[in-house]
């Protein structure tokens, strides 16, 4: 499509209706306005929120070298085989120099650079300390109100950091390497408490069905352990895949839709408050900031900043002093 013209609010809308329509340089304009924080973003979002909530969100997290990145490269080929539709927002390291996503999955997966049916967005978490870049939940909401069947959110790896994706995504999927550590680790980050699927990745390496079995026992409840009872729901499923030949790809993706399909896969009451409660803290951080640097504050809140520096105080009191010169900004 040509660059829309017109107020922000009529460039949002037109972009928002060729997204939905199919239009993938339209989809991408918006995706590139969601990650810079643009007033057509934030006009086109009030647009598609009402219009999301028809995807599957699915986050697959985990620690560095596990292979997540892998295993949704073979994902996206089991869903397109099933004529399924997926998008992936793939979170990277950033750049110190750009700011922009090391490693990027456009680089990565190639492969489907052609396909009407995927698309992969790599976002750079720039400095976002949960798994995921600040801007991954509207981008998925984009995606979602685009019609995608399936929304992959392949969080950035730092292994101990990942479990808002669980906020953010309907399932979750926790990947693990056989005999790592990474089992031990999991639990330090809290990762195995927030999983709905835990899949030992890499099955063709000596030690998968063992690390299975291990992580079955440690998932089990109270007093279940190694008996293989208890109720489904409570403990989530242990599969092994190798996702560079694919095996074991199949059992997961009906392992996503069952989990769905029993209704533990939408999102409950609890969990949309939670995502809402999330988005919607991303946006007022965002626009405090905003106004803190405005002209009329910028000068308190950088000498607010520069005395905590020096530890002429502390951040609590910095922030209280900040909080007031925003109240008294507001009723001049």
């Amino acid at each position: 499509m040509t660059e829309p013209v017109g107020t922000p609010a009529e460039r949002a809308a037109a972009l928002a209706a060729a997204a939905r329509a199919g239009d993938r340089r339209a989809l991408a304009r918006l995706l590139t306005a969601v990650e810079n924080h643009t007033a057509v973003a934030e006009q086109a979002l009030r647009v598609l929120y009402p219009l999301a909530g028809g995807a599957h969100l699915v986050g697959i997290t985990g620690p560095p070298g596990a292979g997540k990145s892998t295993l949704v490269a073979a994902l996206i080929a089991e869903l397109r085989a099933a004529g399924r539709t997926v998008a992936v927002v793939a979170v990277d390291p950033s750049s110190p120099i750009t700011g922009g996503a090391l490693l990027g999955d456009r680089v990565r997966m190639q492969s489907y650079a052609s396909d009407d049916g995927v698309f992969i967005r790599s976002m750079a978490s720039r400095g976002h300390a949960g798994g995921l870049a600040a801007t991954s939940t509207s981008a998925a909401a984009v995606f979602d109100a685009s019609g995608f069947d399936i929304v992959l959110l392949e969080t950035v790896g730092t292994g101990q950091s990942e479990v808002e994706v669980a906020a953010a995504a309907d399932t979750t999927v926790v990947l693990e390497a056989p005999e790592m550590g990474d089992e031990v680790q999991a639990i330090k980050a809290g990762l195995l408490e927030v999983a709905d699927i835990v899949v030992v990745n890499k099955g063709d390496r000596p030690g998968a069905q063992r690390t299975a079995a291990q992580l079955r026992a440690m998932l089990a409840p109270p007093g279940e352990a190694g008996r293989g009872s208890g109720p489904a729901a409570r403990r989530p499923e242990v599969l092994v895949t190798t996702a560079m030949s694919g095996e074991g790809v199949p059992a997961l993706l009906a392992a996503l839709d069952r989990h769905r399909a029993r209704g533990s896969g939408e999102a409950t009451p609890a969990a949309r408050r939670a995502r809402a409660a999330a988005q919607v803290r991303g946006v007022l951080v965002e626009r405090l900031w905003a106004r803190l640097a405005a002209p009329g504050l910028a000068g308190a809140t950088d000498a607010a900043l520069e005395a905590v520096a020096r530890h002429d105080t502390d951040p609590y009191a910095a922030a209280d002093a900040l909080l007031a010169a925003l109240g008294r900004e507001e009723t001049r």
